[in-house]
């Protein structure tokens, strides 16, 4: 599954989508509103769960579950800028679809 419409469609026929992404400094410091990566180096990769999506203001974004604990973040959960591949977020995803 690659790309913003791919992944919508994945998630409104099948559910969530594991996504992998590269992290920076900066998304260790989030607390809030859409993530969008201003500064702070590479830090590694990291995978979570894009559950949904919104507008926010004009912007879009993914609704991602994180695994860090639900201190972190939105409760748990972040927004992250959705149509623009950020950290490599459209392009690093993947689905399984159960066959029965």
């Amino acid at each position: 599954v690659a790309g913003e419409e791919e992944i919508m469609q994945e998630i409104m026929e099948n559910g969530s989508v594991t996504a992998a992404f590269m992290v920076y400094e900066d998304f260790a410091d989030y607390q809030s509103g859409i993530y969008q990566h201003v500064g702070g180096g590479f830090m590694g990769g990291h995978a979570v769960k894009i559950i949904g999506w919104g507008v926010e203001n004009g912007v879009k974004f993914w609704q991602i579950a994180n695994s860090w604990n639900p201190r972190w973040g939105e409760n748990g959960y972040f927004r992250i800028i959705k149509g623009i591949d950020e950290c490599g977020f459209e392009s690093g995803n993947d689905a399984v679809i159960p066959r029965i």
